[in-house]
């Protein structure tokens, strides 16, 4: 197990470039979702809440597959996507739903009583959300924000299926080859461990530095 745990360890940046960037874009994607969920445009709403239905209803790997295998046969310039750009943009869709409700949630927990004394005293709609409502929004959201981020950082070991060789994979290749499964696999979940337990700690000081302001003394 000390043997191998370097040699598992070496794609632990695969692992978390895999998660941070398809965050990234699930951060962007949710945020527009989001908005378009509350928008008065019934048909804008109805798109949006489509979208977080399919891509929460449809197992990861599907996706996954869809992307990287299906997609090539209608748009052959697609076949020319790496397996890690492919699970970027499946990760980054699908995270996208379950951040696009977190942050409907967040931004719907601020009270709208604070807009309506924004615009009495002249600010402009988009200046209340962003010295406002965004502010708030952001403290409430980002417990369920991190938490996803917790569960795509495990879900990227399903990125093997596409021929990503990531922490998960490699324990893989290193279990069939030593036929030493049960010691590989502890080391795989030990790795997994610390870097959920290292991003915990990083959410609890984040929770607390952006709830500071918002505390009463």
């Amino acid at each position: 197990m000390i043997e191998i745990f370097p040699e598992i360890a070496k794609y632990i940046p695969i692992t978390l470039f895999l998660a941070i960037v398809s965050m990234f874009f699930a951060v962007i994607i949710g945020l527009i979702v989001a908005f378009g969920r509350r928008s008065k445009n019934g048909f804008i709403s109805w798109l949006a809440g489509a979208y977080i239905s399919v891509f929460r209803g449809v197992p990861t790997v599907v996706q996954l597959f869809i992307i990287y295998f299906g997609l090539p046969q209608f748009f052959p310039s697609m076949s020319m996507l790496s397996a890690s750009t492919a699970a970027i943009i499946g990760f980054s869709f699908k995270e996208a739903s379950y951040l696009a409700e977190i942050f409907r949630a967040g931004l719907d927990s601020v009270d709208t009583g604070q807009i309506e004394a924004g615009l009495s005293v002249g600010m402009k709609p988009w200046k209340i959300y962003q010295t406002v409502i965004i502010p708030q929004a952001i403290v409430n959201a980002v417990p369920g924000t991190l938490n996803v981020f917790v569960s795509l950082v495990k879900e990227s070991s399903i990125v093997f299926t596409l021929g990503v060789t990531e922490v998960f994979a490699s324990g893989k290749l290193l279990a069939s080859s030593s036929m030493l499964y049960f010691e590989t696999y502890v080391v795989v979940g030990f790795v997994y461990w610390v870097i959920i337990v290292l991003i915990s700690w990083l959410q609890t000081k984040l929770e607390g530095k952006l709830s500071a302001p918002y505390k009463r003394s």
